[in-house]
């Protein structure tokens, strides 16, 4: 790392700790040469695969794009910014091992599978956009299922 000073290369790690979540690696450092400290944050990176839309056709996966979707899911029900982030960091784990190029189907039913064990009604809301409910009865044969559970 390149002291911001002095812009010499030597520097070392003098504390590390998490930061405000667990993708986030805070370390504070000192430069061998001037002895200046500072602060650098250190992120996981982003899982970079493909989605393969039902279509056919691709995009590079945005966490953020999906994140959204959770969050409309979610609207006045209570979830926390923790118990989203942590979801969408497991699903992304079990989709990196699956390579580079992912099914849209294997986002939505991963989704939705959290999500039932989340809030039951952010999973309904989720899934009626997800399925594309195109009446009541598909609407009531969902919400039988999950009662069923």
């Amino acid at each position: 790392m390149r002291c911001p000073k002095c812009h010499a290369e030597e520097t070392k790690v003098v504390d590390s700790r998490d930061a405000n979540d667990q993708r986030e690696i805070r370390r504070r450092r000192e430069c061998e040469k001037c002895e200046h400290r500072f602060t650098t944050f250190e992120r996981y990176q982003s899982p970079s695969f493909v989605i393969v839309k039902k279509d056919n056709t691709s995009e590079p996966y945005n966490r953020k794009k999906l994140e959204a979707g959770v969050w409309r899911a979610f609207k006045k029900r209570k979830a926390t910014e923790e118990q989203v982030a942590n979801m969408l960091n497991e699903l992304e784990e079990e989709w990196i091992t699956m390579g580079k190029e992912i099914p849209s189907t294997e986002i939505g039913e991963g989704i939705m599978r959290k999500l039932k064990d989340l809030d039951e009604v952010a999973y309904i809301r989720f899934a009626s956009v997800y399925r594309d409910f195109k009446d009541l009865k598909t609407f009531e044969k969902e919400l039988e299922e999950l009662s069923n559970r």
